[in-house]
């Protein structure tokens, strides 16, 4: 294999010798000078995505390592989605790692492994290129979320996630194995190719647990029980990561695994993907009424926003895949600045992740009340931002394929759905303060303009949705 063929590979190399490099600098550095790792990491970022640019965007599908990495044009933007989203979730998360004195290397190094195994899942071609992403990922999140040490309700966050993560692993294996039996290949390509119908029980079995698979990945109900846990026991830090890049990496999980490789058993999967998003939706915007941790609350949010990611492959055809792929990018945009603002709000031995937090919060901190009330505004759904032509488009691809029980059941849960975004504005802006009034906390001038700029992108891609969605069209087409 010549070197010019292995171009396309480029970042993920990057992003493995910055691994690498930055393992060194912690342990001849890291303890002298803090700051240290955090800067290049942000650098090794910044390299990463100036080289996805120059090497990793091809015009035409390339596969390389025998047929085991695709390098496409849906691949090289969800890279760059992902470094961007990666790069910003960490910048706003140095100040609260250092209040709570864990900023340590560790935590970057995680957070970079993660990235890698988000780049592995994107670029996966192979059965066993998306196990080996899938794992990657998986397992340097549950070391951050038990990243806090001294606190317990981490451990047993963590304790609880792996646990549930290792079986939904075994079901993945499973499923693929039976696949890769009844078909005699790991290509994605080819498994499409050989499945023909009428599908033997075996098939019906493998694709079964793969979409179980992929349903707890994404959290989608019955298989979201680590969800609001993980969300509220780890550190807010991790939660946002959580919460945002690694969803990018389940949406091309779930687009390659069943839209692409197994598109021939589309008639089953979407049947079962519709009951998965129906309970999803209902549990999700039902259960998130009643919360009063902001941070469990905005778990159950994203359970909910996950059931219309799953509508979008319920509908099997392009503009479906399209419409999920908009939500997505959608979704974790607001997402990162949701979390952005719960973590700028914490000060040392406050975590302000309770709604009562909130309480006449534009008094105190106008920026911030602003920038969480469009955010929102925009996942409630409200025109013009751009949550609601994420819904809409969602909506249409149902629409066109006469899905109408579901695009009924959708909208009416998004109206339960507003009623708890518009908790939290009613308590920003029209609560009097609660008693023990704390001082704002003021971050970084650079990390508050970041966030003003999340809330102002998510404004701008509402008044304008034409390029983002056609950017999403041409990917998937």
């Amino acid at each position: 294999m010549s070197g010019s063929s292995l171009a396309a590979a480029v970042p993920e190399m990057c992003l493995a010798a910055a691994i690498c490099v930055l393992l060194l600098v912690e342990v001849f550095a890291g303890e002298r000078r803090r700051g240290l790792t955090p800067t290049l990491t942000l650098l090794a970022l910044a390299v990463g995505a100036g080289l996805t640019v120059q090497y990793g965007h091809v015009t035409q599908r390339t596969e390389l390592f025998d047929g085991m990495y695709v390098a496409d044009e849906l691949g090289f933007a969800l890279k760059l989605a992902a470094l961007l989203f990666v790069a910003v979730a960490l910048l706003y998360s140095r100040t609260y790692l250092e209040n709570r004195s864990i900023l340590r290397g560790e935590y970057y190094v995680l957070a970079l492994t993660a990235l890698l195994g988000i780049f592995v899942l994107v670029s996966a071609n192979s059965l066993l290129t998306v196990y080996l992403g899938v794992e990657l990922l998986a397992l340097s999140v549950y070391a951050m979320v038990a990243f806090d040490r001294d606190s317990g309700i981490a451990a047993e966050s963590a304790m609880k996630y792996f646990v549930l993560g290792a079986v939904a692993s075994g079901a993945l294996l499973y499923g693929m194995s039976l696949i890769y039996g009844l078909t005699g290949t790991l290509d994605l390509g080819l498994i499409a190719a050989r499945l023909q119908a009428p599908f033997s029980p075996g098939v019906t079995l493998g694709l079964t647990f793969i979409v179980v698979a992929v349903a707890f990945k994404l959290g989608a109900v019955p298989f979201h029980m680590w969800l609001p846990d993980v969300y509220e026991g780890a550190p807010t830090s991790v939660t946002l990561f959580i919460g945002t890049a690694p969803k990018i990496a389940y949406f091309a999980l779930t687009l390659r695994l069943l839209a692409q490789s197994l598109a021939g058993t589309e008639p089953q999967w979407s049947q079962m993907l519709a009951v998965l998003a129906v309970m999803t939706l209902i549990v999700g915007n039902v259960v998130a009424i009643v919360q009063t941790n902001l941070k469990r609350m905005l778990a159950y949010s994203t359970i909910a926003n996950v059931g219309f990611i799953v509508l979008g492959f319920v509908a099997g055809i392009p503009d479906g895949y399209a419409a999920a792929l908009y939500y997505t990018l959608v979704y974790v945009l607001v997402a990162l600045g949701s979390f952005g603002v719960i973590l700028l709000s914490s000060t040392k031995g406050f975590e302000a992740d309770q709604l009562e937090d909130y309480k006449g919060l534009y008094r105190r901190d106008p920026l911030l009340a602003l920038a969480m009330m469009v955010l929102m505004f925009s996942t409630a759904g409200v025109p013009p931002l751009v949550g609601f032509w994420a819904k809409l488009r969602i909506f249409q691809a149902l629409w066109e394929t006469n899905h109408l029980w579901l695009v009924v059941i959708a909208a009416a849960m998004s109206v339960v759905g507003a009623y708890y975004y518009l908790r939290v504005i009613k308590l920003m802006y029209f609560d009097e303060p609660a008693p023990p009034q704390l001082p704002p906390a003021r971050a970084a001038a650079g990390v508050r303009l970041a966030l003003g700029l999340n809330a102002a992108a998510v404004l701008l891609l509402g008044v304008l949705p034409g390029p983002l969605l056609d950017l999403c069209a041409r990917l998937i087409h």
